[in-house]
C-alpha cells in the first residue's frame, strides 16, 4: 500500500525534514527498490510481485520524484545527500541493511549505499557512473531532450499515443527494449513523473563530476546490463566489473535500460539470487 513516511537529515542549516513515498507489499528479508531520474516507484511494478513472494519489498519515489516532494533548501541533490537521506529513511522504517536493487541512478545510490555499508547486497541494472565523460554527455543530452519534448506535449496527445503500440515506441523506446508490453496507463503516468519532476534538474546538475570508482568489499554485489540499453551502453558493465572485481556482472539479452519491463521473470530472477 502507499505510505509516506517524514524524518530529519542533518544540514549544514540543521537538521531537515525529508518526506518520502514508498510502497511495500510482500513478507521476508527486506528489499528496498530505486528507479532512475526523471521515472518514478511504478517503474518496478512488473517485477514488486514476483520479488513479494520472497522478500518485504519496498519501492521508493526519490526525493523530488514521483508523490515524493522535493528536498528542502538546505540539501542538495548530489550522491552523498542522497545517500544520507536514505540511510535516514532505512532507520525510519527500521530496516535493518536491506538488500537494496537500483536501475539507472537508483543503481548509482544503492552501490553508494553499499559503500557506506548501509545494506546487506546490492543488485545494480544499467547503474549510472560507470561512464567516459562523452557517453555521459550523450546520456544527458538525451534525457534533458526526452523531459523537453515531454513538457512540450499535450495531455491528450500523451494519451492517444500511449493507445498504440507505435505510439508507446514513439514515447519510451529510448528506455525499453519492448515498450509495447507496458500499458497505456503506465506510458502516460510515466510521461507525466518526467515532466513534473522537481528534482530533475537538481539532480542531472549533481551528476555532472559523478564517477564511480571505488570497491565495495563486504557486500556481495550484482550488475546487470540489458543487451539493447540505448541510454547506457552495456560496455560500461565491463568497467563496473573492473571497479567492483567481485561482482557478478550478468548479461539481460534483449532487455534495455529498464529492464523491468522487458523481460519481468529475468529480472526478478537476478535481483533474487543476488539477494541470496
Amino acid at each position: 500500500m502507499p505510505a509516506t513516511v517524514s524524518f530529519e537529515v542533518p544540514s549544514p542549516r540543521g537538521p531537515q525534514r525529508v518526506t518520502v513515498s514508498y510502497a511495500r507489499v510482500g513478507s521476508g528479508e527486506p528489499l528496498l527498490l530505486l528507479h532512475g531520474i526523471g521515472h518514478h516507484r511504478q517503474a518496478w511494478d512488473p517485477v514488486v510481485d514476483i520479488l513479494a513472494t520472497e522478500r518485504d519489498v519496498i519501492a521508493v519515489d526519490l526525493p523530488g520524484f514521483g508523490a515524493s516532494p522535493g528536498l528542502p533548501d538546505g540539501l542538495s541533490y548530489d550522491l552523498a545527500t542522497t545517500s544520507r537521506v536514505f540511510g535516514a529513511f532505512c532507520a525510519a522504517l527500521e530496516l535493518n541493511r536491506p538488500h537494496v536493487a537500483g536501475n539507472s541512478l537508483g543503481g548509482l545510490l544503492a552501490l553508494d549505499l553499499a559503500r557506506e555499508k548501509l545494506v546487506r547486497s546490492v543488485t545494480a541494472l544499467s547503474p549510472a557512473g560507470f561512464w567516459s565523460q562523452t557517453e555521459r554527455r550523450y546520456a544527458f543530452g538525451v534525457l534533458i531532450a526526452m523531459r523537453q519534448i515531454a513538457q512540450r506535449m499535450p495531455l491528450p496527445l500523451v494519451e492517444r499515443l500511449a493507445r498504440t503500440a507505435a505510439g508507446r515506441t514513439a514515447l519510451t523506446s529510448t528506455i525499453y527494449a519492448r515498450p509495447g508490453r507496458r500499458s497505456p496507463e503506465a506510458v502516460v503516468a510515466e510521461t507525466l513523473a518526467l515532466v513534473h519532476a522537481p528534482g530533475f534538474d537538481a539532480t542531472l546538475r549533481s551528476g555532472i563530476d559523478v564517477q564511480f570508482t571505488d570497491d565495495v568489499p563486504g557486500v556481495p554485489v550484482t550488475v546487470a546490463w540489458g543487451t539493447k540499453d540505448r541510454l547506457l551502453v552495456r560496455r560500461q558493465g565491463v568497467r563496473a566489473k573492473q571497479i567492483i572485481p567481485r561482482a557478478r556482472l550478468v548479461r539481460l539479452p534483449g532487455c534495455g535500460h529498464c529492464p523491468m519491463n522487458d523481460d519481468p521473470a529475468l529480472v526478478a530472477r537476478v535481483i533474487l539470487d543476488g539477494s541470496r
